[in-house]
């Protein structure tokens, strides 16, 4: 059983909840841009999509085989061998209008447009696979192989819907109904940048006076899994003014700054004293642990503000804040629905304890249960939340109301990633 954490809540700490509704309320959309297909994939649609044209377009073969009239294949369907005449090919590049005749048939590959009175399509395997004649030793059902115009997608259906990703079928969804330019909300560039005297270049280990910038790589990493371009710019010395023109400069570029270090009291932390001077980030202590310390605000022009998002230097607790606040933000500006992940209620597999007054979100596996439901196994974190998010694929949340959670109780999950 975990140890008993002592933390308590104290007056001044502001509900999550509470902070991310004002949050998000500030966050606007970035505007729509008309892409063709190819770069739009991956981008969430601003409008509506309608189909231009119907799918199929027209009657089609969907195998390869004998299109053929079914009535003239009633012998066959009492068991009997049926011949009928093979007057032509039919290929998908065909485009000449044909038309059946009683006890004939047209050879034709899939996707090739049908001769008019069609009904059924014969496999080579119920046949002879004639050439000039072909014997039929049994019959399908009737419209087997026959893709009608229209069957799948009519002309005018609504596609997709404004918050929809553009995914790899529905571009091809999209080309086969004649849309070839969608109305998007352009991927959010993210800006992610270190700060911290203290810091140092991955590829090194950290000893007294040096630590290895762990943040800046880890959130560069979680904002492209959040569908941004990410721009890790690195590390910035606790210079205030290499600071403040560093991040005046990349509003210029930037759809949402992310920082990390620098959000405490202490005398070291001169972001939160730089940016916090003239009130446009705002730093809350929030009912949240680990993370309890985010900042959020605005920099730049009046007419060009960007969002900023500042996490704490913990790197355990800045993928955290990541999580609850920078993913939630490059979500809105992406225009993506919905805006937090998904969610499960699952079965706890060991007893932990929580601190008092604070919402805790730890580590954990989460897996589906044979019988329907899920499992939950909390991994570790606090101090060590770092190496549980190496192995997560959830984040298990209890309330601040919840002291801990006993083994077999239902507690409820954040799905980090559902392919592992």
């Amino acid at each position: 059983m975990t140890a008993e954490i002592t933390l308590t809540r104290t007056p001044q700490l502001t509900s999550l909840a509470d902070y991310l509704a004002g949050v998000l309320r500030r966050v606007r959309a970035l505007p729509p841009l008309d892409l063709d297909l190819t770069q739009a994939f991956g981008n969430v649609l601003a409008e509506e999509v309608r189909a231009l044209g119907a799918l199929p377009a027209y009657d089609q073969a969907a195998i390869d085989g004998y299109a053929a009239r079914y009535d003239d294949l009633a012998a066959a369907a009492l068991g009997r061998t049926v011949r009928l005449n093979v007057v032509g090919d039919l290929s998908a590049a065909s485009w000449r209008p044909v038309r059946l005749v009683p006890g004939t048939c047209f050879a034709v590959a899939a996707g090739a447009p049908l001769p008019a009175t069609t009904d059924v399509i014969v496999p080579l395997d119920f046949t002879d696979e004639g050439m000039a004649s072909v014997e039929i030793r049994q019959a399908p059902k009737r419209g087997h192989g026959v893709r009608r115009a229209a069957e799948e997608i009519a002309a005018g259906a609504v596609i997709a819907r404004p918050g929809d990703y553009v995914t790899p079928p529905l571009v091809a969804t999209l080309a086969a109904t004649g849309v070839s330019h969608v109305v998007v909300r352009p991927t959010p560039r993210v800006t992610v940048l270190a700060t911290g005297d203290e810091l140092v270049e991955a590829g090194r280990l950290s000893q007294p006076g040096q630590v290895v910038d762990v943040n800046s790589h880890a959130v560069a990493a979680a904002a492209a899994d959040a569908g941004a371009h990410a721009y890790r710019v690195g590390i910035c010395d606790d210079d205030p003014e290499a600071l403040r023109g560093l991040i005046e400069d990349q509003t210029l570029r930037s759809d949402l700054i992310i920082t990390t270090g620098g959000t405490g009291t202490g005398p070291g932390d001169i972001l939160r004293r730089i940016l916090g001077r003239d009130g446009s980030v705002r730093f809350t202590e929030l009912s949240v642990f680990p993370c309890s310390t985010l900042g959020f605000g605005m920099v730049g022009s009046q007419a060009d503000h960007v969002p900023v998002v500042c996490l704490p230097g913990d790197p355990g607790s800045a993928l955290i804040g990541f999580e609850v606040l920078a993913r939630p933000v490059i979500q809105v500006l992406a225009g993506a629905e919905p805006v937090f992940r998904p969610s499960v209620r699952a079965h706890l597999l060991e007893t932990i304890a929580s601190p008092i007054g604070l919402r805790e979100f730890r580590p954990a596996r989460v897996q589906e249960r044979r019988g329907g439901g899920y499992t939950v196994q909390p991994l570790a974190g606090g101090p060590y939340t770092l190496s549980g998010l190496a192995e997560a694929n959830g984040l298990l949340v209890l309330g601040e109301k919840v002291g801990g959670a006993p083994a077999g109780s239902t507690v409820d999950v954040l799905l980090l990633d559902r392919r592992r």
